[in-house]
């Protein structure tokens, strides 16, 4: 039996369910608010090639879609400028909106 490519199995299942693809870019974020900015950009980057691509997020961005991989690849540093310009495009391109939610931390007993 082949196997499908993990790429691939991300983007049949965000073409098949919105709701997926919409969980993958709400992870993404989250895990970069709470301060894994390295996995974070990492989700985000397989978020993008699971939905929108990066030759659309270029165009939307109006930057190299090469460069946008390499500011999302494992060993990317982008400004947070960059950043929250791929996020916009990005959740543009969903049709979502992005707010954040602040809450006390639940703190354990010592």
């Amino acid at each position: 039996m082949p196997t499908i490519p993990f790429d691939d199995m991300l983007k049949g299942m965000t073409d098949n369910n919105p709701q997926f693809a919409s969980e993958m870019l709400e992870e993404a974020l989250n895990t970069i608010l709470a301060g894994d900015v390295d996995d974070g950009r990492i989700l985000l980057r397989q978020y993008v090639k699971a939905t929108i691509g990066f030759q659309e997020l270029a165009k939307r961005t109006g930057k190299q879609d090469k460069n946008l991989m390499r500011s999302l690849s494992a060993t990317g540093n982008p400004t947070a400028a960059n950043l929250f310009e791929i996020i916009q495009a990005c959740t543009k391109a969903a049709d979502v909106t992005v707010s954040a939610h602040v809450a006390p931390r639940q703190h354990v007993p010592a």
